[in-house]
């Protein structure tokens, strides 16, 4: 059921990045309104004026985000003084931006994977710090998140395509990335997850703002989204890997959950959800990330459904 080839799922997102328009992009994907110049920039590939931007030289520690769409772009600690005028960086998140050559060859053009929004373009050769890379960077195609800002939460609810999805709607939520958690293998392949000996579950890393949505929002959403009270997988999707699980961090998060569970108990549902201490988190192959965006569908086993 989830064995769809590699290579599809690379020409679906091939033709998302292809994309750069607002009115080409999926209409389901999250995108925030921009302001006649970011539109210029971001929309129409323009450039802001050299030395105008505000994080031109600015080098807080926090990660740094698409403005249209708000997945993560660059971390501040790739950031460096070039003295071009623009902010500068010499390594992006892996999978995060796309290079393409200008039409005339001179250049090359970097956009957000994700959503196609125009970043600026990237030079190599310069020998101005050891990875010798530079990407020059608009500042109105980006948006800063102060470190102490970003938080992360981890859950598991059956396959992690449809946890993903619809994590990635919450108004605060940086990023979600889909992988394993809780077994006894370091690095587990899909494969292995699969195999059912690892004791992984399929699960999600939630990178959020806290500034604008919280841990119990998170999962309440969670609880809403997935059958909690399923207790050999989710939906068609069965097995060990699969099963529902709140991973916590603190006791703050884990007397949430309780909470939560205690209430669900209270409206007669006979909750199987389990609740473990976070381990180790291994992101998941390239084809698992952001899969229903990129394939154009709606989950197949995860639904909405008011519980609270």
């Amino acid at each position: 059921m989830k064995y769809l080839m590699p290579v599809l799922i690379t020409i679906y997102m091939a033709v998302l990045a292809i994309n750069g328009s607002k009115g080409s992009k999926m209409t389901d994907m999250k995108l925030n309104d921009l302001t006649p110049e970011e539109e210029r920039v971001i929309i129409h590939k323009g450039t802001e004026m050299a030395f105008s931007g505000k994080y031109d030289k600015f080098y807080e520690k926090g990660m740094y985000s698409c403005r249209q769409c708000n997945t993560p772009l660059y971390k501040s600690e790739d950031k460096f003084n070039s003295g071009c005028g623009w902010p500068s960086f010499d390594d992006e998140i892996e999978n995060a931006v796309k290079r393409t050559v200008d039409r005339d060859g001179r250049r090359t053009e970097i956009t957000c994977v994700k959503c196609g929004a125009h970043l600026g373009h990237v030079f190599e050769g310069e020998n101005l710090t050891d990875k010798n890379t530079r990407h020059c960077v608009n500042s109105v195609s980006i948006d800063f998140i102060p470190g102490e800002n970003t938080k992360r939460a981890y859950f598991a609810g059956g396959c992690f395509w449809g946890v993903e999805y619809y994590m990635e709607k919450i108004d605060g939520v940086i990023d979600v990335v889909s992988g394993y958690m809780g077994g006894h293998v370091d690095d587990p392949t899909y494969r292995d997850v699969t195999s059912g000996t690892t004791g992984h579950y399929e699960s999600v890393e939630i990178i959020y703002d806290d500034r604008k949505t919280n841990f119990e929002t998170l999962a309440k959403e969670f609880f809403e989204i997935h059958d909690p009270t399923q207790t050999n997988g989710q939906g068609p999707d069965i097995g060990e890997q699969y099963k529902s699980v709140v991973f916590y961090s603190n006791d703050e998060e884990k007397i949430i959950t309780e909470n939560l569970i205690d209430i669900l108990k209270s409206k007669g549902y006979d909750v199987a959800t389990i609740i473990k201490q976070i381990a180790e988190f291994y992101g998941a192959e390239d084809y698992h990330q952001d899969y229903y965006d990129n394939k154009g569908s709606l989950p197949y086993c995860h639904g909405k459904e008011k519980r609270f």
